[in-house]
C-alpha cells in the first residue's frame, strides 16, 4: 500500500497550554489521534511534517505566576518541560514540538498581523474591556462567565457560549463574573485591534460547503452554524505577557500585547518555519504550506473548532488577500487552508468531567507510571471520543487490557512465537498451503487496504477494530490447526502452520504500529528483526540567537518499512519471548476509584 506519488501532509496537533501537566482527556483529543494518523501516513510513503508546541501566553499563566510570585516565563518553562517529557513518553512522533515564546514565533506572528493590517482585515476600535477591580489587570474574555443572552445558559464564557455555540462579548453576558475570584468586572474604554471576520463570511461559507462528505459531520455542522453570526474579534489586549504589537507607538508598550488566541494558531506555521531552519533548508516548509497539492490535518478537541475551522482559515485567507477587501500576499505567499479539522468530542472520567481543580483527573505521567503506554493508546483508539462524548472507566480499561491486548493479541504472539522457538528455534519454511492457510493469509493481506483507508480518514476505531478482527481470525486458525498435535505425526504440516501463523503475526504487528508502537517494536524484535521499527521521538535542547535554550521534541522517522505485508524469512532465529502485555488485577478498578474519590 505504499504511495506511488508521495503527498506532502501537514499533521497539526493543537498546542497544549503550558499552565500545568496534561491529563488523559487532553491527549485523547489532540495527541494520540494525530500520532496514529502520522505514523500511518509515513508508512504509506507520504512526506509528513508533524509540528506543534506549547502555547505559553495568556492569562492562565500570569494568574499562576502571580500565585507563586514568579515571572510568567518560569511557569511556561516548567510546564513546557513537563509536557514535552509526557508527549515523548506517549510516543508522539513530532518532527518538531516547540513553543510560542521563541523569537522565530514572534517574528512570524508579527508578519501575519502586519499583512492582515495592510490588506485591510485588521482595524482599530475603541471598545469596553473588562478589568479586575482588585488587581487592575485585564480579564480575558474566557475568564469572564455569565448567563448567555441568547439561550440562557448560566455558564457562558465571555467569548463564546458552549451551549448554543454563538460568539459573545463579555458585555453581552448577564451578571458577568470573574472566573478567577468571582468578582464583577469593571468595564473601561480601551483601543484595540480587531480581526474583521465578517469580511470572510462568503469565502469561508464556500470553502466549508465544499467539505461536505469529507469532514466529520459534527465538525462541519458546527462550523457552518457559526457563519451566521461572525463578529469582528479583538486580537490585541491590555496585557503584559504576550507577543508585542508590531506598530509604532505600540511595540514597546508593556501594557499592549497580541491576544493569545491569535498568536497560538499561527504556531503551526512558525513551527514549520523553525523546523526547516533547524534542518538546514530554511525554505523547506513551503512544500507543506505553498504547494496546492499538499494536505493539512488539524487535530483537537471540539472546544477548538471555532479557532481552526473559522478564525485560522480567515487569517490565512486575509494574509493572501482573498477576503471581501482583496489585498496581496506577503512573503509567506499563498498559505494552504486546512484539508480537514479532525475534532474529537469530550472524554469524561467515571461519569465526571475532567477537572484539574476538582481533582477529577489522571495526568499522563501518573498513568504511564502505572500502566503500559500502549494500553492507553489502544483505549483511545477503540473507545475514545472520536465522534461522540465517551466516558473513561477503570473497569472498561482493565477489561480491554486483559481481554483484548493480553488474551487476544498478546496471546497470539506468545503462543505462535513460543511454540516455534521451543520446537524449531527459528522461523520454519512452509510446505504446501491448504485452503485454510490461503484464507487466513488473504484476510491478513486484505486488512492493509481496509485499515489503511480508515486511518487515512482518521477513523481510528474502525481501523483498530478491523485489525483486531484479523488477530482473532489468526487465533482461531491456530487453535483449529493445533500444530502441537502434529509435532510427531506430521512435522512438515506443523512447520507450515507455524510459518503461516508467524506471517500473520508479522502482518498484524505492521497493522498495529500506528496504534501500538511500543509493542509493535517488541514483536519486530521477537521475530528476529533488528533496528528501529516504529520510530521513537526524543527530547533535545536547542538554541536560538539571543534567547534562552529550550527543549524540543524531534526525531528521524523515515523508514524503509512500509504499509504492506512483508514475507518473513525462513531460518531467522527465534527465542522464547516475554509477555507482550501485563494482565491487570481487578483490584486496579477499586484502587483507582478510591484514589479519585480521596482527591475530591
Amino acid at each position: 500500500m505504499s504511495s506511488a506519488n508521495p503527498k506532502h501532509i501537514l499533521a497539526a496537533p493543537a498546542w497544549p497550554y503550558a499552565n500545568g501537566p496534561r491529563h488523559i482527556g487532553h491527549v485523547s483529543g489532540f495527541a494520540i489521534p494525530s500520532d496514529m494518523f502520522s505514523r500511518y501516513q509515513r508508512m504509506a510513503g507520504n512526506k509528513v511534517l508533524m509540528v506543534s508546541g506549547t502555547d505559553e501566553h495568556g492569562t492562565p499563566i500570569t494568574v499562576q505566576a502571580d500565585k507563586e510570585g514568579v515571572p510568567p516565563r518560569e511557569i511556561a518553562d516548567r510546564y513546557n518541560t513537563v509536557i514535552g517529557e509526557d508527549l515523548t513518553a506517549l510516543g508522539m512522533t513530532y518532527d518538531l514540538f516547540t513553543r510560542t515564546t521563541t523569537r522565530n514565533h514572534y517574528a512570524v506572528v508579527q508578519e501575519i498581523f502586519s499583512r492582515l493590517l495592510e490588506n485591510g482585515y485588521i482595524f482599530p476600535r475603541t471598545t469596553l474591556g473588562a478589568i479586575s477591580p482588585s488587581t487592575g489587570r485585564t480579564l480575558p474574555d474566557r475568564y469572564i462567565e455569565g448567563t448567555c443572552p441568547i439561550c440562557g445558559y448560566p455558564r457562558a464564557r465571555g467569548d463564546q457560549c458552549d451551549n448554543c455555540g454563538n460568539q459573545l462579548d463579555p458585555t453581552d453576558l448577564i451578571n458577568p463574573k470573574s472566573r478567577i475570584n468571582g468578582e464583577t468586572p469593571r468595564f473601561v474604554e480601551q483601543e484595540q485591534y480587531f480581526l474583521d471576520l465578517p469580511a470572510f463570511t462568503d469565502v469561508l461559507g464556500s470553502w466549508l460547503q465544499g467539505k461536505s462528505g469529507q469532514w466529520r459531520p459534527n465538525v462541519l455542522k458546527f462550523s457552518l452554524n457559526l457563519l451566521g453570526d461572525l463578529q469582528p474579534r479583538a486580537i490585541t489586549r491590555d496585557l503584559d505577557w504576550g507577543v508585542p504589537v508590531p506598530l509604532d507607538g505600540w511595540r514597546d508598550r508593556p501594557d499592549k500585547k497580541i491576544y493569545v488566541w491569535f498568536d497560538a494558531v499561527i504556531g503551526y506555521l512558525s513551527a514549520s518555519v523553525e523546523w526547516a531552519r533547524r534542518h538546514g533548508d530554511p525554505e523547506a516548509w513551503r512544500a507543506w504550506w505553498n504547494n496546492p497539492d499538499a494536505e493539512a490535518y488539524y487535530f483537537m478537541g471540539k472546544d477548538n473548532i471555532v479557532f481552526h475551522a473559522e478564525i485560522w482559515p480567515a487569517m490565512l485567507l486575509g494574509y493572501a488577500g482573498r477576503g471581501a477587501r482583496g489585498g496581496a500576499p506577503g512573503p509567506f505567499g499563498l498559505l494552504n487552508l486546512p484539508t480537514e479539522v479532525v475534532s474529537s468530542e469530550y472524554l469524561t472520567m467515571e461519569g465526571r468531567k475532567f477537572s484539574s481543580s476538582r481533582h477529577v483527573v489522571i495526568y499522563v505521567r501518573d498513568f504511564l507510571a502505572r500502566y503500559d503506554v500502549d494500553a492507553l493508546r489502544y483505549y483511545v483508539a477503540i473507545a475514545g471520543p472520536e465522534n461522540q462524548d465517551t466516558d473513561f472507566t477503570w473497569s472498561e480499561f482493565v477489561r480491554r487490557n486483559n481481554d483484548e491486548l493480553v488474551a487476544t493479541w498478546g496471546n497470539l504472539v506468545n503462543r505462535a512465537v513460543s511454540f516455534a522457538a521451543r520446537n524449531i528455534g527459528s522461523i520454519p519454511a512452509p510446505g504446501a498451503l491448504t485452503d485454510a492457510d490461503h484464507a487466513l493469509l488473504a484476510t491478513s493481506r486484505h486488512a492493509f487496504g481496509t485499515v489503511g483507508e480508515h486511518l487515512s480518514h482518521s477513523r481510528f476505531k474502525f481501523g483498530i477494530t478491523e485489525t483486531m478482527r484479523t488477530v482473532a481470525e489468526a487465533n482461531k486458525y491456530f487453535s483449529e490447526q493445533a500444530p502441537w498435535r502434529l509435532l510427531e505425526s506430521d512435522p512438515a504440516r506443523m512447520r507450515t502452520i507455524l510459518h503461516v501463523a508467524l506471517q500473520v503475526v508479522d502482518d498484524a504487528k505492521t497493522l498495529l504500529t500506528p496504534f501500538l508502537p511500543r509493542s509493535s517494536q517488541a514483536v519486530h524484535e521477537m521475530l528476529g528483526g533488528t533496528g528501529e521499527w516504529s520510530g521513537r521521538p526524543r527530547l533535545e535542547t536547542v538554541h536560538e540567537d539571543g534567547a534562552p535554550s529550550y527543549p524540543v521534541i524531534t526525531g528521524s522517522y523515515d523508514t524503509s518499512f512500509r504499509w504492506s505485508s512483508r514475507p518473513i524469512a525462513a531460518g531467522t532465529p527465534l527465542s522464547v519471548p516475554s509477555p507482550l502485555f501485563t494482565k491487570l488485577d481487578q483490584s486496579v478498578v477499586d484502587e483507582e476509584i478510591a484514589r479519585l474519590e480521596s482527591a475530591d
